[in-house]
């Protein structure tokens, strides 16, 4: 039962929450692994926080992208 009300509240967050979420655990991994000298995996880590907050950004503003297109 406890596994299904889990499920439910994960697909009850929007995608931008979730990426949201996403790239602010995996900043502080990074930190973690850094403050244990784990610096390839520090390095991971931030990686993965920039590609979910990059891809947050582009789902969060699809309208920028046919005006810019379009604005000649």
């Amino acid at each position: 039962m406890s596994n299904m009300m889990r499920d439910s509240q994960i697909m009850a967050l929007t995608k931008d929450e979730n990426l949201g979420y996403m790239s602010d655990m995996a900043l502080e991994l990074a930190q973690m692994a850094d403050d244990s000298g784990l610096t390839t995996l520090a390095y991971l880590f931030r990686m993965a926080a920039l590609e979910a907050s990059t891809v947050n950004s582009v789902l969060a503003g699809p309208d920028d992208f046919p005006q810019q297109l379009t604005s000649h």
